[in-house]
């Protein structure tokens, strides 16, 4: 159902055709790697490569009797290379072929997902530059505060998605881990240069020490990252929400030809796409507590945590990057309205520069907190009257006494709040490019 989300690319990686495909890849490694140590004879080899294939309707078929999908697949098998089948799987676990190839699939899910994070970095880069200057409010609890650029918002955004490049990179190393160890990690009855070459082969390392299973803490951090890439997203999310709303109307998710925004009303222009992202961010945090949960397994193994993955791993990672794409889109096309952010920050008729005065007052010998009382009994009148903050400190004698009415006014200028715009790009972006 959820793969409806994802394009192609991803969700083709958790199709019945693509697992058992990724089953075979180890099955055949194994018996390759078998081959070199003289256990799997050249002949038998040969026919292995050769017949070897499946059809996955007739896998789930069978598995429907065995009530177990590992040796459905390997019948299936069987019925393609014939007698000399009895050399596939042989010493190996149903856990040494699902884990190392799931670790193969989800390498491959973390490339999209990588590619993706660029992709949205790079439109966020794009904005952020196109509106480095784009003056606007700053808030704090909601509450106008101090001014700031639309382009260190996106500056911002682009440095969290850049730590989360990082982290979803280390992701990948820790899922990319295989193990074929046999029934409780031993490798009793197998060689540990088997693993070595399967996992080699595929582009994984190898568990140093496995039980059955690769160790699921591995997956835990793949799946937490993922979770804190959705959170970065439903943070952007929140914030076009809060720019779009009407009383703010600051930006805008783009509004096709078309579209519809209420069955009811037909003035309604909503955030809709970043309402769903904020959305589907819940469901990727709810399965990373689902993958630690998985943790702890009884003893060497059981099958606990099966279940979970074979929900979690396709419905994370394709939504992963339908959120990505999304997102991408979303900001690629976000309308901004400089000229509104102009007008609402002036709705406070000055206030914004107020820690500007208090500052000024200190510097002139005035104590700290008698400034901030001085500032803040004016501030409190542009409040009530909503009369200009500028005009009020003017009449003020008490404020005049320390500092000329030029004094005040140059306090009034937005480059004094803008001035390190340029060093904060620089920061970010080429500590990024480096």
């Amino acid at each position: 159902m959820i793969q409806r989300y994802s394009n192609e690319e991803m969700a083709k990686i958790w199709s019945d055709e693509s697992k058992f495909d990724a089953w075979l890849k180890v099955e055949i490694l194994a018996c390759e790697a078998m081959n070199k140590l003289g256990i799997v004879p050249d002949s038998a080899m040969k026919t292995i490569k050769k017949k070897a294939r499946f059809d996955a309707k007739k896998i789930l078929e069978i598995e429907k009797v065995t009530k177990h999908d590992v040796i459905a697949f390997l019948t299936n098998v069987e019925e393609y290379v014939g007698e000399d089948s009895r050399f596939i799987h042989l010493g190996l676990t149903s856990s040494d072929v699902l884990d190392t190839s799931f670790a193969y699939l989800l390498k491959k899910a973390s490339n999209i997902i990588i590619k993706d994070i660029n992709g949205l970095m790079d439109a966020l880069k794009e904005r952020a530059f196109e509106h480095k200057d784009t003056v606007m409010i700053g808030r704090s609890h909601g509450i106008h505060a101090e001014p700031v650029t639309f382009g260190l918002k996106m500056a911002l955004f682009y440095e969290e998605m850049r730590r989360n490049l990082a982290r979803m990179k280390r992701a990948k190393a820790a899922i990319s881990c295989g193990n074929i160890s046999g029934a409780v990690g031993t490798f009793a009855n197998i060689d540990p240069s088997v693993e070595e070459y399967v996992c080699k082969k595929l582009g994984l390392s190898v568990e140093p020490v496995s039980t059955q299973v690769v160790q699921r803490d591995r997956h835990a951090e793949f799946f937490t990252t993922l979770a804190l890439i959705a959170g970065t997203i439903e943070k952007i999310s929140v914030e076009i929400r809060h720019l779009q709303r009407t009383e703010v109307y600051e930006a805008e998710e783009y509004f096709s030809k078309g579209q519809k925004g209420s069955s009811a009303m037909p003035h309604k222009r909503n955030p809709v796409l970043s309402e769903n992202l904020t959305g589907l961010a819940r469901i990727i945090r709810s399965n990373s507590i689902a993958a630690m949960e998985n943790v702890a397994l009884w003893h060497e193994r059981d099958i606990s945590h099966s279940s979970v993955e074979r929900v979690i791993a396709p419905d994370s990672t394709i939504l992963m990057d339908f959120m990505l794409k999304r997102m991408t889109g979303v900001i690629k096309k976000l309308i901004v309205y400089p000229k509104n952010m102009k007008e609402n920050m002036n709705k406070l008729c000055g206030l914004v520069f107020s820690q500007k005065i208090l500052l000024d007052l200190v510097s002139k010998g005035v104590k700290r907190q008698d400034a901030y009382l001085l500032v803040q009994r004016n501030a409190m009148e542009v409040w009530k009257k909503r009369v200009p903050f500028l005009e009020l400190l003017l009449k003020d004698k008490e404020i005049t006494k320390y500092l000329t009415k030029k004094e005040i006014r140059e306090s009034f200028d937005l480059n004094y709040h803008l001035k390190h715009v340029d060093t904060i790009f620089k920061r970010v972006f080429n500590q990024a490019i480096a």
